[in-house]
């Protein structure tokens, strides 16, 4: 230890360089002097290096002094500091009723993988260490009483991931009112690429230039929203799915957050984010600790590079669903809220027939449900709906086969309903005033322990009489005026803390649960909640012309195995547009396929056809839902391409739809990104169903007149299918061809 000037005792201060590396990334951290960790490389792996080139690039990064600004150089750290002269967002504000509100720490303890690294060293450490490894710094200014905890990890996969987390160390309270991480990219990453949207029209792209000035995307719905960035790129101008480099941020929280991505004047640039506290609503009493958000950075050429990083780090989860996921039928569609068990058993006959294995039943069966108007929050089975329970559906469609699965809204209320007459301040509100409707409802203190346990024990009890293997957990207006009662206090970020810790107690008490994420479809759709549901509801728009975009983009986030991905009816029921089977089905089967269909309605062609795309979304959904993402960057925006390549790169399955009508009568040759170059392979059409209209089979196919779908295909290297590509098939507007790919075996 060491004593200041003014006779206090200094903890011994860390002095390291680290070097993390994993899956074709480094990250190399800059810990000395008992400074926080700064960021001196995240990006392309810079192979073995040593102290001295350790050392030589750090030095070599540092800025030169310019006119005008603080006389030493600014250094931005993990949570940059305003005393360093930083005069971008601070990664942490707040104050102890107006003093200490600019904390300078310093760290003093290390650990990697739970091994400490010494401190005290006058020369720096130099140490390696290879992906999956976690970094842990602690750091204090004992001046403002505060300790900060860093939580840095490169994980299988090649994400790097950070968490904050502040601890009052003093005698009285310290009001927190921000905490974010940045991650530095370089000057090279001019162009920023986020998502955007709103409900039916979920994660449409949109980019900027990566100018002077803060790029804030702060999402105060209380939940992750329908418009949400979803996650924030800067890279090289131009960046698409497969080059140009690209580095990436995602805020894994399901609450009020931010992702933002700033350049300031002196031409440094970060990319971070973290939650968006409310005014007080974090205020720290003596001891107390407030822990941020994981905040995820992914680095790729491209992003489809980007992407595959998220998705092979959630593969890699021991908890994450296995591809066999079950063919899934809902009915809202069918019924909406007219509960019968004559035609709901209908129903439960015709899905088992196609080939359904999951059977959901959606909002209705409980209270005086049978509007939206009353009884949200009742959570016991009606009896005028249900006069003997749900045993006589659940019992029909287990024995024909399927899982039954229920529709839940556990953190909403009608103001007409029994919960909400018996507890008025259980309510959310704030003000003394009762919050603007949506949805006519409103919203449920969780945060309230009576309020949490009653809905706990009625979802318990339900769980505990039924056979139900599948929770649609839905959430379905925005938190405004999200106060506690009486004193009104700001609590979003208790009442996600609250429905997190509900769904961990309901899968702990039923561990083969599995819960899917639906929030007026896809208004929650983030790595905090999927850390504890198994799929999302991408949208409630289900027309597969919307779906072709919303897939595209929900997947630079996560896997299609997490998308649930539904057949519509023929009609859309929010577009009204009406499309054939073939476009129907071809888009959904690329996500945890679906029905969101009155097949009562539905004829015997149609009941065939559509037992022909389960049977092969059965036969491939370990490609399907297991492979490698690929999407085609085509200068015509009338084509959607894109396709899933097997990790050993044996198989694949593309995609061509179209979504618009061409710039030209003919696309001419389309790739196929992705295969092995070195290996050879047989393209063929998949000839599922009935062809898509318009189609003109291209002579490779190989096909008969009268059979369009019986192409034999054309065999061609890798390398060739990757740079030349295959004469595409002309299809009238909103259809699709799918194609096989399958390695040649040689001799």
């Amino acid at each position: 230890m060491t004593i200041d000037e003014g006779g206090l005792v200094v903890p011994e201060q860390v002095n390291a360089c680290l070097l993390l590396r994993g899956d074709g990334v480094s990250v190399v951290l800059d810990i000395t002097s008992g400074r926080l960790p700064a960021i001196v490389h995240w990006g392309a792996d810079v192979g073995e290096i040593g102290p001295r080139d350790a050392s030589q690039l750090t030095l070599a990064g540092v800025r030169p002094i310019v006119a005008n600004v603080v006389d030493e150089p600014v250094r931005v750290s993990l949570l940059p500091e305003h005393h360093t002269g930083w005069v971008g967002r601070p990664g942490m504000r707040g104050s102890r009723r107006g003093s200490e509100w600019s904390p300078r720490f310093s760290t003093t303890a290390l650990r990697v993988d739970g091994q400490p690294v010494a401190a005290g060293s006058t020369e720096p450490q130099f140490l390696t260490f290879v992906a999956p490894c976690l970094v842990e710094v602690e750091a204090a200014d004992s001046t403002a009483g505060l300790v900060l905890s860093l939580s840095i990890e490169l994980t299988v996969g090649g994400l790097l991931r950070s968490q904050a987390a502040v601890t009052n160390t003093a005698s009285d309270s310290y009001q927190l009112d921000d905490l974010v991480v940045a991650y530095p990219v370089p000057p090279v990453a001019r162009e920023l690429l986020d998502l955007a949207g709103y409900w039916g029209n979920e994660r449409m792209p949109q980019r900027r230039s990566f100018t002077v000035g803060t790029h804030l995307r702060e999402g105060r719905r209380g939940r992750t929203g329908a418009d949400a960035a979803t996650v924030l790129h800067a890279g090289v101008p131009g960046f698409g799915f497969g080059s140009g480099e690209t580095w990436a941020i995602h805020v894994g929280w399901s609450g009020n957050h931010t992702h933002y991505a700033e350049r300031v004047f002196t031409g440094e640039q970060v990319i971070g984010g973290g939650e968006l506290l409310l005014p007080g609503e974090i205020d720290l009493a003596p001891g107390a600790t407030y822990t941020g958000p994981w905040v995820y950075g992914s680095y790729g050429s491209g992003l489809d590079e980007v992407a595959r990083r998220f998705h092979r780090w959630l593969r890699s989860r021991p908890t994450h669903p296995s591809p066999q996921r079950p063919v899934t039928l809902n009915v809202w569609e069918a019924v909406y809220f007219n509960h019968e068990l004559r035609p709901l058993l209908d129903l439960a006959e015709r899905a088992a027939a196609v080939g359904v294995e999951r059977f959901v039943l959606d909002d209705g069966w409980f209270g005086s449900r049978r509007d939206d108007r009353s009884g949200l929050g009742d959570w016991t089975v009606s009896p005028d709906a249900w006069p003997y329970g749900l045993h006589p559906l659940v019992d029909r469609v287990t024995a024909l086969g399927m899982e039954f699965g229920l529709w839940f809204e556990p953190e909403m209320v009608n103001l007409d309903s029994d919960i909400a007459r018996a507890h008025p301040d259980w309510v959310m509100a704030t003000g003394g005033r009762t919050p603007v409707s949506a949805r006519r409802q409103q919203v449920l203190n969780l945060s309230i322990p009576e309020c949490y346990a009653h809905v706990r024990d009625a979802m318990m009890a339900i769980l505990d009489e039924y056979a139900i293997g599948y929770i649609k957990w839905d959430h379905n207006r925005d938190l405004v005026d999200a106060g506690t009662q009486p004193s009104g206090r700001p609590a979003v970020h208790a009442q996600t803390w609250a429905t997190y810790r509900l769904m961990d107690e309901l899968r702990a008490a039923h561990p083969t649960l599995e819960i899917e994420s639906c929030s007026s479809g896809g208004g929650r759709v983030d790595l905090g909640v999927l850390q504890r549901t198994d799929r999302v509801w991408v949208s409630d728009c289900i027309d597969p012309l919307e779906r072709q975009r919303m897939m595209r983009w929900t997947q630079q986030l996560i896997p299609p195995e997490l998308m649930g991905c539904h057949i519509a009816s023929a009609t859309s029921h929010t577009t009204g547009r009406t499309h054939d089977l073939n476009f129907r089905a071809a888009t959904a089967i690329f996500g945890h396929l679906g029905i969101e269909w009155d097949l009562r309605s539905a004829g015997p062609d149609d009941l065939s056809e559509l037992s022909e795309w389960i049977a092969f979304y059965k036969a491939n959904r370990d490609l399907l839902l297991n492979g490698d993402l690929v999407r085609l960057d085509f200068p015509d925006p009338a084509l959607t391409s894109f396709g899933v390549v097997s990790h050993d790169k044996s198989r694949a399955i593309f995609s061509r739809s179209a979504v618009g009508t061409y710039e030209t009568a003919l696309l001419g040759r389309v790739r196929f990104p992705g295969l092995d170059p070195d290996r050879r392979y047989l393209v063929r059409p998949a000839g599922i169903g009935r062809a898509a209209q318009g189609l003109r089979p291209p002579q490779w196919w190989q096909t008969t007149p009268s059979d369009p779908g019986s192409g034999d295909g054309v065999e061609l290297p890798g390398s060739t299918l990757i740079a030349v590509g295959l004469m595409d098939a002309p299809i009238h507007p909103e259809h699709a061809v799918l194609y096989l790919v399958d390695a040649v075996n040689e001799s």
